[in-house]
């Protein structure tokens, strides 16, 4: 929702436009009947961009039906796109509504100040609504009583594993279950998914039992504190025994407060991913399972802030090792851990520019293949500083 809403709020600069707050998203997976003010601060977004965009509640009752339509924009569209083919239709419509908000808006060639726009959006006009922001910081001062600690995105959910075909530790009964969520769920356009060879590929998240044998072999002891930023995890206990055996102050959203205090955000999955969302950001190192919208939202965040360490797990290469564990040709040990912390020696979060296309992608396949803007908002996002230096210095806002 961040992502789509600061590239329609870009969208709108490029075409002249005036934004009406967004609809929220009520029909996905979760159903979720949040509002836009009930996730985020509606006033102060209006008016932090009050000199880039004009932002209004709603649409004006006075505008004719006839004059609106229904536009989808196409993906990672660029510059061009919008002023040559979308601008015009101002000629005959008055309100274009915006089918679709995610990845309408290419990563790169922007003009600078369309991409400085994103950057003040996301990072400065983007808050959580007050209640949000409250619980956020409570459960942040609460892990800090704790210490130094992780958060854990652990992506081990039901529609996660539904949707990626991934069944790997799940009974057949899990596989069947989760087989059938994803043949009946129509806007998931893919059916026919080879489990193994998702994983082999790198494209499943890594299983709670993994994740512990990770974070033993990068050396983190078993005392650190755990935040698991998740929903809730398919199969309950009998999937988090392993990574609990390894790391047993694994906390939550659920462990940190009272019922009654977590009471107002329960059946609201946007909401209470946004609690998740204030504490993986803040967090001392933030390690996701899974490379989501919601892990590039994080990761990016925290590079804006100054590169805060975010550890990425290499998938396809830690699959390779886990099988080799279970075929009993590799233990937990010395030379696991050797190996898992050369790998991930450069997947830290360390200062880098944004990564362009894969050599010799082409069309549509060649955008997917780009870093995304969210995920690694520099240079774009760097501000320069003037100095008494014949050297300016480029720091992180």
């Amino acid at each position: 929702m961040r992502t789509g809403i600061c590239d329609m709020v870009a969208v709108a600069r490029l075409i002249n436009a005036t934004l009406v707050i967004p609809e929220l998203d009520k029909r996905s997976f979760w159903k979720d009947t949040s509002n836009f003010s009930d996730v985020f601060d509606e006033t102060y977004f209006i008016n932090a961009l009050a000199h880039d965009v004009k932002v209004v509640k709603k649409l004006p009752k006075d505008i004719s039906p006839a004059t609106r339509v229904v536009k989808h924009f196409k993906s990672w569209s660029g510059l061009n796109y919008y002023q040559d083919e979308i601008a015009p239709m101002w000629e005959e419509y008055k309100v274009i509504r915006a089918a679709k908000s995610d990845s309408r808006l290419a990563n790169n060639n922007l003009p600078p100040d369309i991409q400085k726009l994103r950057c003040r959006t996301c990072y400065e006009a983007i808050r959580f609504s007050p209640k949000i922001e409250a619980m956020g910081k409570l459960l942040v001062e609460r892990m800090r009583f704790y210490g130094p600690y992780i958060a854990l995105h652990l992506r081990f959910e039901k529609d996660v594993l539904a949707f990626s075909g991934c069944t790997h530790g799940l009974s057949k009964a899990e596989a069947e279950e989760l087989r059938i969520i994803r043949e009946n769920t129509a806007y998931w356009k893919v059916k026919d998914i080879d489990a193994r060879q998702q994983r082999s590929k790198g494209y499943c998240p890594l299983t709670p039992k993994e994740v512990g044998i990770f974070l033993r072999a990068l050396g983190y002891p078993q005392k650190t504190p755990i935040y698991i930023a998740s929903g809730e995890i398919y199969g309950g206990d009998s999937h988090m025994a392993e990574l609990r055996s390894r790391f047993p102050m694994l906390m939550s959203k659920e462990k940190l407060v009272s019922v009654e205090k977590l009471e107002p955000f329960n059946g609201h999955a946007t909401q209470l991913a946004a609690l998740d969302y204030i504490v993986s950001v803040e967090s001392d190192i933030f390690i996701p399972t899974y490379s989501g919208n919601m892990a590039r939202a994080v990761e990016g965040h925290r590079r804006f802030l100054g590169h805060r360490k975010t550890i990425s797990p290499d998938r396809k290469s830690l699959v390779h090792l886990f099988d080799k564990m279970e075929r009993g040709i590799l233990k937990e040990g010395p030379k696991l851990s050797n190996r898992v912390i050369e790998i991930h020696k450069k997947l830290q979060g360390s200062p880098r520019r944004r990564r362009g296309p894969v050599s010799g992608t082409k069309g549509m396949d060649r955008f997917r293949s780009e870093e995304s803007f969210y995920e690694n908002p520099l240079p774009d996002c760097l501000c320069r500083r003037e100095t008494t230096n014949l050297n300016a210095a480029l720091v992180v806002r």
